[in-house]
């Protein structure tokens, strides 16, 4: 394969360029794309029996390789399994480098009501038949466009009234009548592929769309599992936030009784009524937050806010799954519905430059036309006088002030930014599945610490407690006693919820398992895509294989 050092496409498999001194030299193969374009204008004869299609033939990009699988994501190689912490969401992750994502992966957290509130929103969410539409736009356009293959076929009748000159002498003063009843059809040759590779741009549109589909159900389904987790997370932070107020009060109490005995001043009665009124003016921030989470929701759940019958989700209600699957990046670049949506843009933009090549050629129509002709409509349909017409028109392009080949440069230039767009695109994704791996990793470690942490706090203020209780202790040993456990409990709620939020970040950064799925039993409407969708287009791969998909050929 031969780039073109104009503008980087590599040119037809097999033609080579001189080098300076007589030899020949092959360049090196671009491993994004293999584009075909015409080295000699193809002849007239074999133009007219079956075409030819100038311009790039589309090849998928190869995946990224990595030399070391177990270094996949990272400089350093991925752990078997992370730490364990004690209580919710503290059990050891195993991870499983080249296993498969499972299609409802939102059911390894063992949520009944989860998984029924995902199925539910499928079936309502607007977002999802927003993206169903524009799928069955993209397919519609798609068909409208293979008609241009076929001959065009079409009927007329046209009536006119009319006057011939005075000087021709026409008998009844020159104004008649004239009816043409007839049947015409054309047919523009593909004779270079214009055709063809616009339809080309179009079942990659087709396919985009599709790809758009299994992006917005894989981010529905994870933006539910996200926010059920910070529901969860929030009710617990409340319900400790309402605990230790009622901590605070018991110890307010004891002081104020200490106060009236004469035991200590009032100072230290105001001491604990600010740092009880500190905890309770969190409580309307952690309700609002609260609030605001639920009417997300009901939102991505196709609901209005004040709707019933939306579950109510705790950490307790979650499981931290046990195994996570890690896709190796040959399997990543074909799950990602982003990356492979990326690529139907890079398939229609190499299908534009084969246009705007084909527009530098001529274009040959035929045309024909039979019918009948006469005085009055009797006449036309009596069949007494027929007419007929056959011709062909050749269209060339001679001098247009460069505005061709501009066009043609122009959709070169787009190529090379939808491949760049697409590199960057895989680039984000593997950072994403990093990332994830990275927290994962992190997080199971600092909720060990901060279980630790908590348990010390409870201890101390239990401690101190007692000892303030019986005279050992001051009032401010009790409040930063107080002020600590609060602060290490808030803490372990929200390690606790960021462990689950972490594997359901890894799980959609892996791709969320589309492939894998059943159609779904959904209602009408939005949920039209569970079957539709699942369809592939020719051409383009909607699930992991092994093997690279070979180049369009469509119309050789």
């Amino acid at each position: 394969m031969e780039a073109d050092s104009k503008n980087g496409l590599p040119l037809r498999a097999g033609v080579e360029r001189r080098a300076a001194g007589g030899g020949r030299k092959r360049l090196a193969m671009p491993a994004a794309l293999r584009l075909r374009r015409a080295g000699t204008p193809c002849l007239a004869a074999a133009a007219l029996v079956s075409g030819c299609v100038v311009g790039p033939d589309f090849v998928a990009p190869e995946a990224p390789t990595v030399p070391d699988p177990a270094r996949s994501y990272s400089a350093a190689p991925l752990p078997a399994r992370t730490a364990s912490a004690p209580g919710t969401a503290g059990a050891v992750q195993e991870f499983g480098l080249g296993q498969d994502v499972p299609a409802l992966w939102w059911q390894l957290f063992q949520s009944p009501a989860l998984d029924e509130l995902i199925r539910s929103a499928l079936a309502h969410s607007p977002t999802l038949a927003s993206a169903q539409a524009a799928l069955r736009q993209a397919q519609e356009l798609y068909a409208a466009g293979g008609g241009a293959l076929y001959p065009q076929v079409s009927a007329n009748l046209k009536g006119q009234r009319a006057k011939f000159s005075e000087f021709t002498n026409p008998p009844n003063g020159g104004i008649f009548n004239l009816y043409n009843a007839s049947v015409d059809v054309s047919y523009t040759i593909d004779a270079f592929g214009k055709t063809r590779r616009e339809l080309e741009g179009l079942q990659a549109q087709t396919d985009y769309q599709r790809l758009q589909v299994m992006a917005t159900y894989l981010s529905l389904t994870a933006n539910i599992v996200t926010t059920a987790i910070q529901e969860a997370s929030l009710r617990a932070q409340l319900q400790a936030t309402h605990e230790i107020i009622e901590s605070q009060s018991r110890a307010l109490a004891i002081v104020r009784r200490q106060a009236e005995l004469g035991a200590i001043a009032q100072q230290p009665v105001l001491a604990q009524q600010t740092q009880l009124a500190q905890t309770q003016a969190s409580v309307p921030a952690l309700e609002k937050a609260l609030g605001q989470t639920r009417h997300q929701l009901a939102l991505l759940a196709g609901r209005l806010p004040g709707e019933g019958g939306l579950p109510e989700f705790t950490l307790e209600s979650l499981h931290l799954p046990r195994e996570l699957p890690v896709s190796l990046p040959s399997a990543l670049v074909r799950q990602r519905p982003d990356i492979q949506a990326s690529e139907a843009l890079l398939h229609a933009a190499s299908a534009q430059v084969g246009v705007a090549t084909a527009n530098l050629y001529p274009q040959i129509t035929l045309s024909a036309s039979a019918g009948f002709i006469g005085l009055g409509l009797g006449d036309v349909f009596s069949g007494s006088s027929p007419v007929w017409s056959i011709g062909g028109q050749l269209l060339a392009p001679i001098f247009n002030g460069g505005t061709l080949q501009a066009q043609k440069r122009a959709a070169e230039a787009a190529y090379d930014q939808a491949r760049s767009e697409y590199q960057q695109t895989v680039l984000a994704a593997f950072r994403n599945v990093a990332d994830a791996l990275r927290a994962i990793e992190s997080d199971a470690v600092a909720l060990g610490a901060q279980a630790h942490a908590a348990d010390l706090a409870r201890q101390s203020l239990e401690l101190v407690d007692r000892q303030y209780a019986l005279g050992a202790l001051d009032l401010l040993a009790l409040l930063n006693a107080q002020l600590a456990e609060q602060q290490t409990r808030i803490a372990l709620v929200q390690a606790q919820a960021a462990r689950f939020a972490d594997s359901a970040a890894l799980l959609q950064a892996l791709g969320g398992g589309w492939w894998n799925r059943e159609p779904l039993e959904l209602s009408s409407g939005p949920a039209a895509f569970a079957s539709a969708a699942s369809q592939p287009s020719p051409g383009v791969r909607l699930a992991p294989q092994p093997e690279a998909r070979p180049a369009d050929t469509a119309g050789k």
